[in-house]
């Protein structure tokens, strides 16, 4: 230990840590520590000035250890890191120490509580450093293929982004039909593209790539392995049709079967056997095995393209990369919540259906509809009163009603819209939409969260009775022929899935991320990334630069053909371990396994596996498990250093 030599640079953060904290006095501290050859105060420790002074010193004055004071390592961990390997010091022999957030901004109003403070951290990470040995990264070879989990417009651009980039894809959809919700919708806004169309021409573009495997009415059952070699089991549900030929119009005629047609949001319906016609890719019939009786009528007609013997198939594919953009569904509201379940209440997905299949004459139910009141936040936003409420904001449904609203005036001339909302968010460039929405005619009006609107069925029209906070509270009584509920997103249903990937769910019960604006597409699954609405609600536009993010990330891995994982994983030591199991137990990465070793049962970790979380620390009773770069040894005088500190203020 007295012979290390380590450099200590303590950072001004121009103005963000000195203000708060005498950095000068952090130096004077610790500069005649043990093992401190250099100690400097900076104005910006990350600028290119400061980093080749640092350079400069790790050469010049020989140190095999660097200690950084300055903020989160979250912003500037890999700055530093390459600020040693260019001087040829080890980039694991380098400690960052955060006396920004962690002191500083944390104790502003305390200058001399917050310099003490900053003095233990810079201490007990020089303990730290004094500990520390040498480290490589380690290296995975990672197989040159990817597998897109769902086949909305999020996972085909993600397919078409790593295809063009020489990767072999496998997009995988649980529907015989892809195109996810966007295919089902009309007119978008703002471009104007019908959403069949834009599904569509995806679809034709993947189909032309030799090396993307599109999978239909598949869904993952198995995966082992970990980044770079991921070992999958798909297993694919029976089409029955097997051909082209046939009068595939008579079998849907005479099938005995009806159930409600997704295409249509439930208005309609739709035959066991069924192709939603339209814009619907592939262009094949398929017989949904779910609501089908095995009569075998469709058989009859069709023989020769019909097989209803057909039998589950089960894939095994290897991947490097997993991209999981399973989409999202709609909320269901409640039969009681705002009149829904009572003819002329309708959802906001269902009202695009209505407005995509009306002429110039909109009706519903029988009766022409002339006045129509969409009601805001139908399941987001909700009260804590309510069980498993979703509390957040789904974003996209404000723009949404509005283009809704937007094409059904441009459709059916004469159409009158009422908008009634807690608030309204049509942010950025959709501000626009809300303009010509209420320069069109459409009325605008606030309620109180505490009073929400009421929905009475009056016979041939209903009753929309609100208190109109922009007009002083009065209540409103407004006749309408429909009432739509704009609904917002909720989590697809993928239990199985989640349990097999094994990835976090948030709050708001959507795929989580392991930071928001850092590491937006990353999961604590190494080589699996979550991109579109399956990570929290979104547009077509923010779900495909999302799928986007993931090809990023996924293609520095594949294309270079390797990855360089953190060292910071847990070790035995085989003398101390009796394997009593409980670390396997612990680990939820399932990295430890049992070997025998020179005659004895020990634990072994799976290097590539292991996240380094140190679960299985506390557990040993033998304290036979370590962690690189946080050994006891390490954590201890950390701790001594931290305590020393403190007992002297």
């Amino acid at each position: 230990m007295s012979e290390r030599k380590v450099g200590v640079y303590i950072c001004h953060c121009g103005g963000n840590i000195s203000d708060y904290v005498d950095v000068e006095k952090v130096k004077a501290a610790v500069e005649e520590e043990l093992g401190v050859t250099v100690s400097r105060t900076t104005m910006f420790t990350c600028s290119d000035a400061s980093q080749t002074d640092m350079v400069a010193d790790i050469k010049e004055q020989g140190l095999d250890g660097m200690v950084v004071a300055s903020c989160s390592p979250k912003l500037h961990l890999t700055t530093f890191r390459a600020v040693a390997e260019r001087a040829g010091l080890n980039q694991f022999q380098y400690v960052q120490v955060n006396i920004r957030e962690q002191c500083s901004w944390a104790h502003s109003d305390d200058r001399e509580g917050a310099t003490e403070k900053a003095i233990g951290l810079v201490k007990g990470g020089l303990e730290k450093v004094r500990l520390t040995e040498p480290l490589e990264p380690i290296r995975v070879t990672s197989v040159k293929s990817v597998l897109v989990l769902g086949a909305g417009v999020a996972g085909m651009r993600a397919a078409l982004e790593m295809s063009d980039l020489g990767v072999e894809v496998f997009l995988v959809e649980k529907e015989h039909f892809i195109g996810g919700e966007v295919a089902k919708l009309g007119k978008m806004y703002p471009s104007g593209k019908i959403g069949g169309e834009v599904a569509a021409e995806l679809y034709d573009d993947i189909i032309k790539k030799t090396n993307i495997h599109l999978l239909t009415g598949a869904e993952m059952t198995s995966k082992e392995g970990y980044i770079g070699n991921f070992n999958v089991r798909i297993g694919v549900r029976p089409r029955f049709v097997i051909g082209t030929e046939g009068d595939f119009k008579k079998a849907e005629l005479e099938c005995p079967v009806e159930v409600p047609s997704e295409l249509d949001r439930g208005l309609i319906a739709r035959k066991a056997i069924y192709r939603p016609g339209g814009k619907a890719r592939p262009e094949l019939w398929a017989i949904d095995v779910e609501a089908c009786t095995m009569c075998g009528r469709c058989a009859e007609i069709c023989p020769e393209s019909i097989d209803l013997d057909q039998k589950k198939e089960v894939i095994m594919l290897d991947a490097g990369a997993i991209i999981t953009a399973t989409g999202f569904n709609s909320y269901l509201p409640s039969e009681d919540e705002f009149g829904f379940g009572t003819g002329g209440v309708v959802t906001l997905p269902q009202f695009e259906s209505i407005i995509n299949n009306t002429g110039s004459r909109l009706e519903f139910g029988g009766r022409e509809v002339r006045d129509v009141v969409f009601i805001y936040c139908v399941g987001s936003r909700q009260s804590r009163e309510i069980d498993n409420a979703n509390r957040y904001c789904s974003r996209f449904c404000c723009n949404a009603a509005v283009g809704a609203a937007l094409n059904a005036t441009e459709k059916v001339k004469g159409l009158r819209t009422w908008h009634l909302y807690r608030d309204i968010r049509t942010y950025g460039k959709f501000e626009l939409l809300y303009e010509q929405a209420s320069a069109g005619g459409a009325i605008f009006c606030r309620f109180d969260q505490k009073a929400p609107p009421i929905v009475e069925d009056e016979g041939e029209r209903l009753l929309v009775r609100v208190n109109d906070l922009l007009t002083g509270g009065d209540e409103i009584g407004i006749s309408a022929d429909l009432v739509v509920l704009v609904t917002g997103m909720v989590p697809s249903a993928n239990a199985e899935l989640t349990s097999i990937l094994r990835l976090p769910i948030g709050e708001d019960g959507f795929y989580n991320e392991i930071h928001t604006k850092l590491r937006p597409v990353e999961t604590v699954i190494d080589g699996v990334y979550i991109g579109g609405c399956s990570q929290g609600p979104k547009n077509s536009t923010e779900s495909i630069a999302s799928s986007l993010s993931c090809v990023a990330k996924a293609a520095a891995l594949l294309v270079k053909g390797y990855v360089d994982l953190q060292p910071f994983i847990a070790y035995v030591e085989n003398d101390l371990c009796k394997w009593c199991g409980e670390c396997e137990k612990a680990c939820p990465y399932s990295a430890i396994a049992k070997k025998v070793v020179d005659g004895k049962e020990v634990a072994v970790i799976n290097d590539v596996l292991c996240k380094g979380c140190g679960a299985c620390q506390p557990v040993c009773p033998y304290d036979a498990t370590q962690l690189k770069g946080f050994t006891d040894d390490q954590v201890k005088s950390m701790i001594e250093a931290f305590a020393s500190e403190a007992s002297s203020v």
